[in-house]
């Protein structure tokens, strides 16, 4: 049984690779096969030669891929070209992006059973170790700190220095999930102040146990333990907090230099956190990273994968594909993920099974009531299984 993996359909801005090296060698002890296009790896420093010594065969095209793989691993959606050439049985695991992606009704019709590994439930503590949305938030993360550094005109830490002091630079971060907390951890090394903010009141320990500011918003009593009852989740926010918690944001960001946005929600348009008005109050010099650029925009006025700067001198960097920035890294942690996974699709060995050949023994059971498949399937037995939003 043969697992593949071919370049991204979004091949201009994608680097990252399903399945690396050494993820080949996990899937071969499993007792899979792997087949890899040839070059698909490359933007990752993952050359071909690298691949046939794990153990993977090299196949010329998306189309030879297709047609040897019974799984076909991608990072985003599959080529238009590749989907057309898949057939009945065959799976499909990747971050399909299932409420925006256009094809899912093909792969329906086409007998595929679809994986969209964006859809897994994150509580569920089993699940932890196939978590794509967490693996790559963190590096992205830290890596939208870097990008705000060579985009600011002055340096992040303070200086004493026989010509004066420089002073440390204000950084604040909105948004405080998986990136949000690794974005203040990675300012905060090196060297500025840090301030933070989040929807979600419970999230105020975690920002100051990496050394950050709180941009605490005034709350009744009973909105206060509404929220911590919820984990800050399923709170519906009064009209007056978010509009007390906006006042709180406006003024941080007027004296920040730095400003990481971060809030993302799968299947959604990013929320707007910044808007032209506060933009407007920011410093010349300023720098905004905003890491939802590529689904909607947390700052007013952001274009995906474009540096542009305001009259007022603020510069916008609309960071859309952090992750594959750090390509290597990325994919080898996405891989992990994706290999974790795959294992629970893998039907357990019989009794007499042999152990030194884990690849006669290879089945596969697809199970729509087991928790983590049943929640990323959208598309099985011909039925797309998405639900609404």
């Amino acid at each position: 049984m043969k697992i593949g993996s071919v370049i991204s359909a979004d091949i201009a801005s994608e680097s990252r690779i399903a399945i690396t090296p050494d993820a080949v060698k996990k899937l071969r002890k499993l007792g899979f096969e792997v087949v890899i296009q040839s070059g698909a790896g490359q933007a990752a420093y993952y050359a071909d030669e690298l691949y046939q010594a794990a153990g993977a065969d090299i196949a010329s095209s998306s189309a030879e891929v297709i047609t040897q793989s019974r799984i076909i691993t991608t990072v985003n959606d599959l080529p238009a070209a590749a989907i057309e050439g898949l057939t009945s049985g065959q799976i499909v695991i990747g971050m399909l992006d299932p409420y925006r992606n256009t094809q899912i009704d093909t792969y329906a019709t086409k007998g595929v059973t679809a994986f969209a590994m964006e859809l897994l439930p994150r509580t569920l503590s089993r699940a932890q170790n196939m978590d794509v949305l967490s693996s790559q938030a963190n590096l992205a993360g830290y890596k939208a700190v870097l990008l705000a550094a060579n985009e600011y005109s002055r340096p992040f830490p303070m200086f004493m220095t026989s010509a004066g002091t420089v002073k440390p630079a204000k950084v604040v971060i909105l948004g405080v999930g998986v990136a949000g907390l690794q974005a203040i951890a990675t300012a905060k090394r090196l060297g500025a102040v840090v301030e933070a903010s989040d929807l979600r009141p419970t999230a105020r320990e975690q920002v100051e146990s990496l050394g950050g500011k709180w941009l605490d918003v005034p709350m009744s009593a009973e909105e206060a333990e509404t929220a911590k009852s919820t984990g800050g989740y399923a709170w519906t926010p009064s009209e007056q907090y978010v509009k007390d918690q906006a006042a709180v944001v406006d003024k941080a960001l007027s004296n920040a230099d730095i400003v990481i946005t971060t809030a993302q929600i799968p299947g959604r348009n990013a929320p707007r956190l910044v808007h032209g008005a506060t933009l407007a109050k920011m410093k010349a010099g300023s720098v905004l990273i905003d890491m939802a650029a590529g689904t909607g925009g947390n700052v007013e006025g952001s274009v995906p994968n474009e540096t542009i700067t305001t009259d007022n001198g603020v510069r916008i960097v609309g960071a859309a594909n952090i992750p594959s920035m750090l390509a290597a890294q990325s994919s080898d942690l996405y891989a992990n993920n994706l290999v974790n996974f795959i294992t629970t699709l893998i039907a357990p060995a019989s009794d007499d099974a042999s152990a030194n050949d884990a690849s006669a023994n290879l089945a596969l059971k697809l199970d729509m009531e087991d928790e983590i498949q049943g929640a990323l399937a959208v598309t099985h037995d011909s039925q797309v299984r998405l639900a609404k939003r």
